[in-house]
Protein backbone atom coordinates (compact mmCIF):
# COMPACT_ATOMS: atom_id res chain seq x y z
CA UNK A 1 0.00 0.00 0.00
CA UNK A 2 1.03 3.44 -0.86
CA UNK A 3 2.39 6.13 1.69
CA UNK A 4 -0.56 8.66 1.80
CA UNK A 5 1.03 11.97 1.05
CA UNK A 6 0.27 13.66 4.10
CA UNK A 7 2.98 11.00 5.79
CA UNK A 8 5.80 12.42 3.32
CA UNK A 9 8.03 14.76 4.02
CA UNK A 10 6.72 18.60 3.77
CA UNK A 11 7.64 21.21 2.28
CA UNK A 12 8.35 25.07 2.48
CA UNK A 13 7.73 26.33 -1.15
CA UNK A 14 8.26 29.91 -2.61
CA UNK A 15 6.55 29.90 -6.09
CA UNK A 16 7.73 32.95 -7.99
CA UNK A 17 5.15 34.37 -10.63
CA UNK A 18 5.27 35.80 -14.01
CA UNK A 19 2.95 37.02 -16.61
CA UNK A 20 4.55 34.15 -19.28
CA UNK A 21 5.40 34.09 -22.58
CA UNK A 22 5.19 32.37 -26.34
CA UNK A 23 7.49 29.08 -26.10
CA UNK A 24 8.76 30.28 -29.57
CA UNK A 25 8.66 33.58 -31.80
CA UNK A 26 6.22 31.77 -34.43
CA UNK A 27 2.87 32.59 -35.01
CA UNK A 28 1.05 29.67 -34.03
CA UNK A 29 3.42 29.71 -30.20
CA UNK A 30 2.28 33.66 -30.28
CA UNK A 31 -1.37 33.03 -31.16
CA UNK A 32 -1.39 30.18 -28.39
CA UNK A 33 -0.04 32.71 -25.61
CA UNK A 34 -2.58 35.84 -27.08
CA UNK A 35 -5.36 33.82 -26.75
CA UNK A 36 -4.85 32.60 -23.01
CA UNK A 37 -3.56 35.62 -21.55
CA UNK A 38 -6.28 37.83 -23.70
CA UNK A 39 -9.08 36.02 -23.03
CA UNK A 40 -8.59 36.04 -19.23
CA UNK A 41 -11.32 38.45 -17.97
CA UNK A 42 -9.30 40.16 -15.78
CA UNK A 43 -7.33 41.54 -18.44
CA UNK A 44 -9.64 42.49 -20.93
CA UNK A 45 -13.29 43.78 -19.24
CA UNK A 46 -15.55 43.69 -22.04
CA UNK A 47 -18.45 42.02 -22.70
CA UNK A 48 -16.94 38.09 -23.59
CA UNK A 49 -19.19 37.88 -26.64
CA UNK A 50 -18.21 41.19 -28.08
CA UNK A 51 -14.89 40.66 -26.90
CA UNK A 52 -14.79 36.97 -28.43
CA UNK A 53 -15.47 38.15 -32.10
CA UNK A 54 -13.20 40.92 -31.83
CA UNK A 55 -10.24 38.41 -30.60
CA UNK A 56 -10.41 35.58 -32.88
CA UNK A 57 -11.83 37.45 -35.73
CA UNK A 58 -9.37 40.30 -35.96
CA UNK A 59 -6.94 40.90 -32.69
CA UNK A 60 -5.60 36.88 -33.16
CA UNK A 61 -5.00 36.77 -37.35
CA UNK A 62 -3.27 39.96 -37.40
CA UNK A 63 -1.52 40.41 -33.78
CA UNK A 64 0.16 37.02 -33.79
CA UNK A 65 2.10 37.81 -36.97
CA UNK A 66 3.68 40.87 -36.24
CA UNK A 67 4.06 39.83 -32.47
CA UNK A 68 6.04 37.20 -33.96
CA UNK A 69 8.20 39.32 -35.23
CA UNK A 70 9.02 41.41 -32.54
CA UNK A 71 9.55 38.22 -30.32
CA UNK A 72 12.03 37.29 -33.12
CA UNK A 73 14.07 40.19 -32.53
CA UNK A 74 14.53 39.98 -28.66
CA UNK A 75 15.03 35.73 -28.47
CA UNK A 76 17.96 34.43 -27.09
CA UNK A 77 18.27 31.34 -29.29
CA UNK A 78 18.62 27.88 -27.59
CA UNK A 79 17.91 29.90 -23.64
CA UNK A 80 14.55 31.27 -25.61
CA UNK A 81 12.64 33.82 -24.41
CA UNK A 82 14.29 36.46 -22.39
CA UNK A 83 11.25 36.52 -19.89
CA UNK A 84 11.31 32.81 -19.06
CA UNK A 85 15.49 33.11 -19.21
CA UNK A 86 15.80 35.59 -17.00
CA UNK A 87 13.06 34.82 -14.67
CA UNK A 88 15.05 30.82 -14.17
CA UNK A 89 18.08 32.57 -13.13
CA UNK A 90 16.15 34.47 -10.36
CA UNK A 91 14.48 31.13 -9.17
CA UNK A 92 17.74 29.09 -9.01
CA UNK A 93 20.06 32.10 -7.91
CA UNK A 94 17.01 32.44 -5.11
CA UNK A 95 17.10 28.76 -4.48
CA UNK A 96 21.15 28.96 -4.28
CA UNK A 97 20.92 31.90 -1.21
CA UNK A 98 18.58 29.61 0.46
CA UNK A 99 20.85 26.58 0.19
CA UNK A 100 23.83 28.14 1.52
CA UNK A 101 21.99 29.33 4.23
CA UNK A 102 21.11 25.91 4.92
CA UNK A 103 17.55 26.71 4.99
CA UNK A 104 14.96 23.93 3.78
CA UNK A 105 13.01 26.21 1.33
CA UNK A 106 12.58 24.79 -2.37
CA UNK A 107 11.78 27.76 -4.84
CA UNK A 108 10.21 27.30 -7.92
CA UNK A 109 8.95 29.21 -10.89
CA UNK A 110 5.44 29.30 -12.78
CA UNK A 111 4.13 31.49 -15.79
CA UNK A 112 -0.08 33.15 -15.11
CA UNK A 113 -0.10 31.90 -19.08
CA UNK A 114 2.06 29.51 -20.73
CA UNK A 115 4.67 26.83 -19.48
CA UNK A 116 5.67 26.01 -16.75
CA UNK A 117 2.22 26.84 -15.71
CA UNK A 118 1.39 26.89 -12.12
CA UNK A 119 -1.06 23.51 -12.91
CA UNK A 120 1.95 21.57 -13.79
CA UNK A 121 4.69 23.24 -11.33
CA UNK A 122 2.18 22.70 -8.50
CA UNK A 123 1.89 18.63 -9.67
CA UNK A 124 5.89 18.49 -9.86
CA UNK A 125 6.11 19.87 -6.13
CA UNK A 126 3.31 17.53 -5.03
CA UNK A 127 4.93 14.18 -6.40
CA UNK A 128 8.37 15.39 -4.46
CA UNK A 129 6.52 15.87 -0.91
CA UNK A 130 3.60 17.74 0.56
CA UNK A 131 3.48 21.42 0.33
CA UNK A 132 2.70 22.34 3.75
CA UNK A 133 3.68 26.37 3.37
CA UNK A 134 3.26 27.99 0.52
CA UNK A 135 4.48 31.38 -0.28
CA UNK A 136 3.43 33.01 -3.71
CA UNK A 137 5.91 35.61 -4.68
CA UNK A 138 4.51 37.50 -8.02
CA UNK A 139 7.34 39.40 -9.72
CA UNK A 140 4.72 42.01 -10.32
CA UNK A 141 6.08 44.87 -7.86
CA UNK A 142 3.11 47.15 -8.52
CA UNK A 143 -0.13 45.18 -8.04
CA UNK A 144 -2.85 45.52 -10.23
CA UNK A 145 -6.13 42.86 -10.80
CA UNK A 146 -4.96 42.42 -14.31
CA UNK A 147 -2.05 41.11 -13.12
CA UNK A 148 -1.63 39.89 -9.57
CA UNK A 149 -5.32 39.36 -8.70
CA UNK A 150 -5.34 37.26 -11.75
CA UNK A 151 -2.26 35.34 -10.79
CA UNK A 152 -4.48 34.83 -7.04
CA UNK A 153 -7.21 33.89 -8.61
CA UNK A 154 -5.95 31.15 -10.14
CA UNK A 155 -4.09 29.72 -7.42
CA UNK A 156 -7.46 29.94 -5.53
CA UNK A 157 -8.97 27.67 -8.58
CA UNK A 158 -5.97 25.10 -8.81
CA UNK A 159 -6.38 24.49 -5.08
CA UNK A 160 -10.00 24.10 -4.64
CA UNK A 161 -9.38 20.75 -5.80
CA UNK A 162 -6.71 19.48 -3.25
CA UNK A 163 -7.89 17.78 -0.57
CA UNK A 164 -4.64 18.62 1.45
CA UNK A 165 -4.30 22.34 1.36
CA UNK A 166 -0.89 24.19 2.19
CA UNK A 167 -0.94 27.45 4.73
CA UNK A 168 -0.54 30.27 2.12
CA UNK A 169 0.57 33.15 2.34
CA UNK A 170 1.03 36.14 -0.55
CA UNK A 171 3.17 38.78 -1.40
CA UNK A 172 0.77 41.52 -2.81
CA UNK A 173 3.32 43.88 -3.73
CA UNK A 174 6.45 45.36 -3.02
CA UNK A 175 6.35 48.74 -5.02
CA UNK A 176 8.08 50.55 -2.01
CA UNK A 177 9.98 48.34 -0.70
CA UNK A 178 13.55 49.41 0.35
CA UNK A 179 15.55 46.63 -1.14
CA UNK A 180 13.76 46.67 -4.55
CA UNK A 181 14.32 50.58 -4.72
CA UNK A 182 17.73 49.85 -3.69
CA UNK A 183 18.57 47.31 -6.26
CA UNK A 184 16.68 49.68 -8.59
CA UNK A 185 19.22 52.52 -7.98
CA UNK A 186 22.10 50.38 -7.53
CA UNK A 187 21.55 49.32 -11.53
CA UNK A 188 21.08 52.93 -12.44
CA UNK A 189 23.93 54.79 -10.43
CA UNK A 190 26.07 51.73 -12.09
CA UNK A 191 24.93 52.64 -15.58
CA UNK A 192 25.65 56.39 -14.80
CA UNK A 193 29.19 55.26 -13.71
CA UNK A 194 30.04 53.71 -16.45
CA UNK A 195 28.40 56.44 -18.97
CA UNK A 196 28.17 59.19 -17.09
CA UNK A 197 25.16 60.84 -14.96
CA UNK A 198 22.92 63.02 -17.78
CA UNK A 199 23.73 66.53 -17.39
CA UNK A 200 20.05 67.46 -16.18
CA UNK A 201 20.67 71.37 -15.69
CA UNK A 202 21.17 71.09 -19.86
CA UNK A 203 17.58 69.07 -20.22
CA UNK A 204 18.51 65.60 -20.23
CA UNK A 205 16.26 63.33 -18.35
CA UNK A 206 16.08 59.92 -17.07
CA UNK A 207 12.64 58.40 -18.21
CA UNK A 208 11.28 55.53 -15.80
CA UNK A 209 8.29 53.65 -17.94
CA UNK A 210 5.85 51.81 -17.06
CA UNK A 211 3.62 49.31 -18.07
CA UNK A 212 0.40 50.98 -19.20
CA UNK A 213 -3.53 50.52 -17.99
CA UNK A 214 -7.00 51.88 -18.97
CA UNK A 215 -7.74 54.61 -17.32
CA UNK A 216 -11.05 52.99 -16.37
CA UNK A 217 -9.08 50.34 -13.93
CA UNK A 218 -7.44 53.24 -11.88
CA UNK A 219 -10.93 54.95 -12.16
CA UNK A 220 -12.49 51.54 -10.46
CA UNK A 221 -10.01 51.61 -7.61
CA UNK A 222 -7.05 49.66 -9.14
CA UNK A 223 -4.12 51.07 -6.87
CA UNK A 224 -1.84 49.93 -9.62
CA UNK A 225 -0.89 53.61 -10.91
CA UNK A 226 -0.62 55.28 -7.68
CA UNK A 227 1.74 52.59 -6.32
CA UNK A 228 4.12 53.21 -9.84
CA UNK A 229 3.96 57.09 -9.44
CA UNK A 230 5.54 56.04 -5.43
CA UNK A 231 7.87 53.62 -7.35
CA UNK A 232 9.53 56.62 -9.17
CA UNK A 233 9.45 59.07 -6.34
CA UNK A 234 11.15 56.86 -4.00
CA UNK A 235 13.51 55.73 -6.54
CA UNK A 236 14.07 59.59 -7.96
CA UNK A 237 14.76 60.03 -4.10
CA UNK A 238 17.13 57.41 -3.73
CA UNK A 239 18.92 58.59 -7.05
CA UNK A 240 18.93 62.28 -5.62
CA UNK A 241 17.11 64.00 -8.30
CA UNK A 242 14.55 66.82 -8.21
CA UNK A 243 11.20 66.37 -9.76
CA UNK A 244 11.17 67.59 -13.28
CA UNK A 245 14.94 65.58 -13.27
CA UNK A 246 12.77 62.08 -14.33
CA UNK A 247 9.60 61.82 -15.79
CA UNK A 248 7.11 58.48 -14.95
CA UNK A 249 5.56 57.34 -18.01
CA UNK A 250 3.46 54.49 -19.36
CA UNK A 251 3.40 52.03 -22.14
CA UNK A 252 2.21 49.68 -24.50
CA UNK A 253 -1.37 51.14 -25.19
CA UNK A 254 -3.33 49.09 -26.60
CA UNK A 255 -6.81 50.19 -28.58
CA UNK A 256 -8.56 53.56 -28.50
CA UNK A 257 -9.79 54.01 -24.91
CA UNK A 258 -7.77 55.94 -22.41
CA UNK A 259 -5.54 54.74 -21.03
CA UNK A 260 -3.12 56.46 -18.26
CA UNK A 261 -0.96 59.44 -19.35
CA UNK A 262 1.79 60.42 -19.94
CA UNK A 263 2.23 57.84 -22.58
CA UNK A 264 5.89 57.25 -23.00
CA UNK A 265 6.03 56.54 -26.83
CA UNK A 266 4.58 60.70 -26.76
CA UNK A 267 7.04 61.46 -24.03
CA UNK A 268 9.62 60.29 -26.13
CA UNK A 269 8.57 62.09 -29.10
CA UNK A 270 8.60 65.20 -27.20
CA UNK A 271 11.34 65.36 -25.72
CA UNK A 272 12.65 64.12 -29.53
CA UNK A 273 11.05 67.49 -30.62
CA UNK A 274 13.27 69.39 -28.26
CA UNK A 275 16.37 68.50 -29.27
CA UNK A 276 16.85 67.04 -26.11
CA UNK A 277 20.56 65.79 -25.98
CA UNK A 278 20.27 62.27 -24.09
CA UNK A 279 17.33 60.59 -22.59
CA UNK A 280 18.26 57.73 -20.19
CA UNK A 281 15.24 55.81 -20.29
CA UNK A 282 14.57 52.56 -17.81
CA UNK A 283 11.92 49.87 -16.80
CA UNK A 284 11.40 49.59 -12.88
CA UNK A 285 7.93 48.11 -12.75
CA UNK A 286 10.10 45.04 -15.46
CA UNK A 287 12.31 42.66 -12.67
CA UNK A 288 13.20 40.87 -15.79
CA UNK A 289 13.97 42.06 -19.53
CA UNK A 290 11.05 41.06 -21.57
CA UNK A 291 9.50 41.83 -25.01
CA UNK A 292 8.03 45.28 -23.78
CA UNK A 293 11.58 46.42 -22.47
CA UNK A 294 13.81 44.75 -25.35
CA UNK A 295 11.63 45.81 -28.61
CA UNK A 296 8.92 48.41 -27.62
CA UNK A 297 11.33 50.49 -25.89
CA UNK A 298 14.81 49.56 -26.29
CA UNK A 299 14.29 49.41 -29.76
CA UNK A 300 11.18 51.01 -30.96
CA UNK A 301 11.85 53.59 -28.28
CA UNK A 302 14.88 54.65 -29.67
CA UNK A 303 13.45 55.15 -33.17
CA UNK A 304 10.86 57.44 -31.90
CA UNK A 305 12.94 59.45 -29.92
CA UNK A 306 15.87 60.38 -32.67
CA UNK A 307 13.68 60.54 -35.72
CA UNK A 308 11.85 63.46 -33.68
CA UNK A 309 15.49 65.02 -33.20
CA UNK A 310 16.25 63.81 -29.96
CA UNK A 311 20.27 62.79 -29.40
CA UNK A 312 21.47 60.28 -27.29
CA UNK A 313 19.44 57.40 -26.70
CA UNK A 314 20.06 54.94 -23.61
CA UNK A 315 18.35 51.78 -22.38
CA UNK A 316 18.99 50.91 -19.15
CA UNK A 317 18.46 47.00 -18.73
CA UNK A 318 15.80 45.76 -15.73
CA UNK A 319 17.10 44.32 -12.97
CA UNK A 320 17.68 40.10 -14.46
CA UNK A 321 19.52 38.58 -12.32
CA UNK A 322 21.95 41.10 -10.57
CA UNK A 323 23.21 40.17 -7.18
CA UNK A 324 21.43 43.17 -5.57
CA UNK A 325 17.88 42.28 -6.90
CA UNK A 326 18.81 38.73 -5.87
CA UNK A 327 19.67 39.71 -2.28
CA UNK A 328 16.31 42.67 -2.54
CA UNK A 329 14.39 39.09 -3.55
CA UNK A 330 15.49 37.28 -0.37
CA UNK A 331 14.91 40.65 1.52
CA UNK A 332 10.77 40.26 0.60
CA UNK A 333 10.75 36.40 1.02
CA UNK A 334 11.99 36.24 3.76
CA UNK A 335 10.08 39.24 5.53
CA UNK A 336 6.87 37.18 4.60
CA UNK A 337 7.94 33.87 5.87
CA UNK A 338 8.15 34.74 9.31
CA UNK A 339 7.61 32.17 12.11
CA UNK A 340 7.42 29.64 9.81
CA UNK A 341 10.29 27.03 10.03
CA UNK A 342 13.20 26.86 7.86
CA UNK A 343 15.78 24.48 8.72
CA UNK A 344 15.30 20.45 7.88
CA UNK A 345 13.56 17.98 9.46
CA UNK A 346 16.29 16.69 12.32
CA UNK A 347 17.13 13.11 12.48
CA UNK A 348 14.69 12.34 15.89
CA UNK A 349 11.49 14.36 13.93
CA UNK A 350 12.34 12.52 10.71
CA UNK A 351 11.85 9.01 12.57
CA UNK A 352 8.91 10.43 14.62
CA UNK A 353 7.13 11.28 11.28
CA UNK A 354 8.15 7.57 10.31
CA UNK A 355 6.77 5.77 13.55
CA UNK A 356 3.59 8.11 12.83
CA UNK A 357 3.14 6.67 8.91
CA UNK A 358 3.72 3.36 10.29
CA UNK A 359 1.30 3.39 12.89
CA UNK A 360 -1.61 5.20 10.26
CA UNK A 361 -0.82 2.70 8.14
CA UNK A 362 -1.27 -0.08 10.33
CA UNK A 363 -4.26 1.39 12.16
CA UNK A 364 -5.92 1.70 8.47
CA UNK A 365 -5.85 -1.86 7.65
CA UNK A 366 -2.47 -1.36 6.07
CA UNK A 367 -0.61 -4.40 7.61
CA UNK A 368 -3.17 -6.23 5.36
Amino acid sequence: MNQPSHLRATQTVILLLNLGTPSAPTRQAVRTYLQEFLSDPRVVEIPKLVWWFLLNLIILPIRSGTSAKKYASIWLGDLGSPLLHYSRLQAHALQAKFTRAEDSIVVELAMRYGQPSMGAVFEKMKAIGTIERLLILPLYPQYSATTSASSFDEILRLMSHWRNQPELRIVKHFHDNPAYIGALSHSITLFWRQHGRPNFAAGERLVMSFHGLPKRNLLLGDPYHCECLKTGRLLGEALDLEPGQYLVTFQSRFGKAEWLKPYTALTLEALGAKECPRVDIVCPGFPADCLETLEEIAMEGKILFEEAGGKNYNFIACLNDSPQWIDALMTIAKSHLGGWPMKPETAAELNLREQRATLAMTSFGGDN
